[in-house]
């Protein structure tokens, strides 16, 4: 009982996180400008929710004024592809911003099971911190979480394609 009050509790902890983030994003996002907005494919609500900024002004003149359009990948957030496992589904996504990757999201781990479920939660903190480190998908195997290490980089690796981040 306590175990199940402990992960559910963990779980809405995450989840307060993630939409506080994804709302800070939503922010940062809109307030480029709208030149390097369009340069990265990505406008404020293009995460996976539902949400759209129904709000546009013309900031042409004011990009060219302020700031040069950044080359190589762009800003924003990126999703990669759900993929399955055996043991579920596993998706994430990438936070480029000044030609690196800044943070990796998990939107979705493996949860086939109670212990897929505790392995996932074990293996993504450091797949993500190897990730960062390396500011590559091609990082090392975390041993005992092959499957949910293998399709975490895999889904990576197609928001980092759709980035066009090489790094």
């Amino acid at each position: 009982m306590r175990a199940g009050s402990a992960f559910l509790a963990g779980v809405g902890s995450a989840a307060i996180v993630a939409i506080g983030w994804q709302a800070g994003v939503g922010t940062l996002v809109s307030s480029l400008p709208q030149s390097q907005a369009a340069a990265s494919g990505t406008t404020a609500g293009a995460s996976s929710s539902t949400s759209s900024n129904s709000a546009t002004t013309d900031t042409s003149s004011q990009a060219a004024a302020t700031a040069p359009v950044a080359s190589g990948p762009a800003y924003g957030t990126y999703d990669g592809s759900v993929v399955n496992t055996r043991f579920g589904t596993v998706q994430v996504q990438a936070v480029i911003s000044g030609g690196k990757i800044t943070d990796v999201i998990a939107v979705k781990l493996t949860d086939a099971d109670r212990k897929s479920i505790q392995i996932s939660q074990q293996v993504a903190p450091m797949v993500r911190s190897e990730v960062l480190t390396a500011q590559s998908a091609k990082v090392a195997n975390i041993s005992g979480g092959t499957y949910t290490t293998q399709a975490y980089l895999q889904s990576l690796q197609s928001a980092l394609d759709a980035a066009g981040f090489t790094g």
